[in-house]
């Protein structure tokens, strides 16, 4: 079992690095989700390659028997560790759970911390890319027309449809994919922070009118949040919800006009 610390901040909010230094679960590793991606992408946190992939987490005792469990710190319980369980199973690792609740319960139910950063085994793994797991800007398009799969945003509501700005950089302007459906991804969190119950979740999906028999596409800002959507749908069974890695940050900068809804316009 490894145990890996996914979260991250905005810089000018938190430190998430330092903040592992200091508090950590015993014997976790700090999975730097700003390490791990494809550096040479003009938009945030898109996948690795494999072999980039295979390489960081080797390096962080991570072979293909492992089995990963994956937190984060942030106040809303799970934040970017659905971003790095989502990556794991990506890249064909089936062996991979989310800490229900985060970091902020361990905390609060009086688990044991250590400043200790313990150095890890190198070992060695092999990532082989799941492609039905990943949505590319050409396939979301087709999708626009063709309507293979359904598309569920986790944004906030007032982003999803344009009524309130994108507090990020990179100049966007709010708006959602045509057809996508809105389910923002602190609904699938109760107020403590943990994972609401299956039926719970199922009631969701249900209300929005999205059928998880059916194929699914998950999006958001930059492929973060979109990982909850696929969680989410996971906990119910259903195992092949794919992630726009590019979300909308790249859709927004691609798309042709007719194809960025808004309420604004």
């Amino acid at each position: 079992l490894r145990v890996l610390d996914a979260s991250w901040y905005p810089p000018k909010e938190r430190n998430a690095r330092q903040e592992f230094k200091e508090r950590h679960i015993p014997g976790a590793s700090f999975f730097d989700i700003e390490e791990c991606r494809d550096k040479s992408s003009p938009y945030d946190f898109m996948l690795p390659s494999e072999s980039h992939f295979a390489d960081y987490v080797g390096g962080l005792g991570v072979s293909n028997d492992t089995h990963v469990v994956v937190y984060d710190g942030d106040e809303v319980g799970t934040f970017y560790a659905p971003r790095a369980w989502w990556m794991f199973r990506a890249f064909g690792h089936k062996e991979v759970s989310v800490l229900n609740g985060g970091f902020k319960n361990w905390l609060k139910e009086g688990h044991p911390v250590t400043a200790e950063v313990t150095q890890p085994t190198p070992a060695v793994f092999k990532a082989r890319l799941n492609k039905a797991l990943v949505k590319t800007f050409e396939e979301m398009v087709q999708n626009v027309s063709s309507l293979k799969f359904q598309v569920v945003d986790s944004r906030p509501e007032g982003r999803f449809r344009g009524t309130e700005l994108d507090q990020g950089n990179g100049g966007l302007e709010s708006g959602h994919i045509p057809g996508a459906v809105n389910i923002p991804f602190h609904s699938f969190l109760s107020e403590t922070g943990h994972e609401k119950s299956i039926e719970e979740i199922q009631e969701i999906f249900r209300e929005k009118k999205v059928d998880l028999s059916k194929p699914l596409t998950a999006t958001c800002r930059k492929g973060v949040t979109a990982c909850q959507i696929a969680l989410a749908a996971f906990l119910c069974g259903k195992r092949d919800v794919a992630v726009y890695d590019g979300s909308w940050s790249e859709w927004f900068h691609r798309a042709p006009p007719h194809y960025k809804v808004s309420e604004s316009k």
